[in-house]
């Protein structure tokens, strides 16, 4: 029986986070979230979007002609087929990421997947979400992400960073300046101050574009 999945948009962009950035990147934003975080920047993938057959999404990102691609969403995990998408995906020899909340379970995905997990600061509003069982399974390929809103959350982050010793789990641990609610010059020199081992992201889509659907 075929699978289908609910996609928001399709497109190709410039990678503007992770340790891809700056790499032309095929975006496949499947629609819904369980979560409401305070600073999301893609509410309009909650609802809507179209049901499209998994063959037919591989299709589609391959016509684009491009190594890279990222399931994002929303939450794509909040859709069971999700997991059969990025495997098929993954034997067609893309490198494949996974943007995800931290919220979901996320063993069940292919061992080729760049998982990039968020783990939710309490400025969020969505902190109890968090489910940290998920960090058994991320691999040395894998990256946490941190919005950082505040410098509570900033404090925070550095406790479960030593807390789970994620740098240990992880290949790279990024921060984000939550947009238009912290400054990334005043990130960056909390950062430089404590010597952190992170990642700064500034979002290199929105530099270019704007905030906007389609980047």
């Amino acid at each position: 029986m075929s699978k289908s999945l609910r996609i928001t948009e399709i497109f190709l962009s410039l990678q503007g986070e992770t340790n891809t950035t700056g790499l032309p990147t095929v975006f496949v934003r499947l629609t819904g979230c369980p979560l409401r975080c305070g600073y999301c920047d893609t509410a309009y993938a909650f609802s809507g979007g179209e049901m499209q057959e998994v063959k037919d999404i591989v299709q589609k990102v391959m016509s684009f002609c491009v190594r890279y691609v990222t399931v994002t969403g929303g939450e794509p995990l909040a859709q069971e087929a999700c997991l059969d998408l990025m495997t098929q995906l993954c034997n067609e020899k893309l490198n494949v990421s996974l943007e995800t909340s931290g919220a979901m379970d996320v063993s069940k995905v292919d061992r080729r997947v760049v998982k990039v997990m968020d783990l939710k600061t309490p400025d969020s509003g969505e902190v109890h979400r968090n489910l940290y069982s998920n960090l058994e399974f991320l691999n040395t390929t894998d990256q946490i992400k941190f919005v950082i809103c505040s410098h509570a959350d900033y404090a925070w982050s550095k406790q479960k960073m030593d807390e789970y010793k994620l740098a240990d789990r992880v290949c790279e641990i990024l921060m984000s300046a939550s947009h238009g609610v912290l400054e990334s010059r005043e990130l960056a020199e909390w950062i430089l101050r404590d010597r952190l081992n992170v990642r700064l992201q500034i979002q290199l889509h929105k530099y270019l574009w704007g905030d906007k659907p389609g980047v």
